[in-house]
């Protein structure tokens, strides 16, 4: 049985707004992230692209690599201050993404470069066992951001060398962190 769930918080000017759903580890549930995740950040009047995009490769990681049979994996969005962080997690930890290089005619290998091109940041986080969670942030133009939350700014965990210099406490020391390049 597929265990479906949603959750957004209040809609207020200084709420920390975020979405959760857990869904089928199948292709189905990964288009199924995609277009939830279209329609929340329509709701929060927030620009598609790239999210849309991310949000669809981390769920298809998932569903493909990260599945076990009978397991769902969650899908998370969230909004503080003008950083948008999109976080797949599903249970296959001992199974970590890795940059690939495709080539010219395999018809995959290619979802974590895109991943790396179209987001400002990106990481593992392993854990609880068995899981893991990849995670993904966009910067939101600031206007945008300054209607959807009243946290300040950054999400990033971690040492980086990423493009965006501000940091919450680091994950810990498993986790992985990718910034564009």
């Amino acid at each position: 049985m597929n265990q479906e769930t949603a959750y957004a918080a209040p809609q207020h000017d200084d709420a920390v707004r975020n979405f959760s759903v857990l869904l089928s580890s199948t292709p189905r549930g990964a288009r199924l992230a995609r277009l939830l995740a279209t329609e929340q950040l329509r709701t929060w009047g927030l620009p598609l692209h790239p999210a849309d995009l991310v949000v669809a490769e981390l769920a298809a990681n998932a569903a493909t690599h990260g599945r076990v049979p009978g397991r769902t994996f969650r899908l998370m969005l969230y909004v503080i201050g003008d950083t948008l962080r999109v976080e797949v997690t599903d249970t296959r930890g001992d199974r970590l993404p890795q940059l690939g290089t495709a080539g010219a005619d395999a018809e995959s290998g290619r979802g974590l470069l895109l991943v790396e091109s179209l987001a400002d940041r990106w990481g593992v986080a392993q854990g609880p066992r068995p899981r893991k969670t990849i995670w993904a942030e966009v910067d939101l133009p600031p206007e945008l951001a300054r209607s959807c939350s009243g946290a300040t700014r950054g999400l990033s965990q971690g040492t980086q060398e990423g493009k965006n210099p501000h940091q919450t406490p680091p994950l810990p020391p498993t986790a992985q962190h990718h910034p564009p390049g």
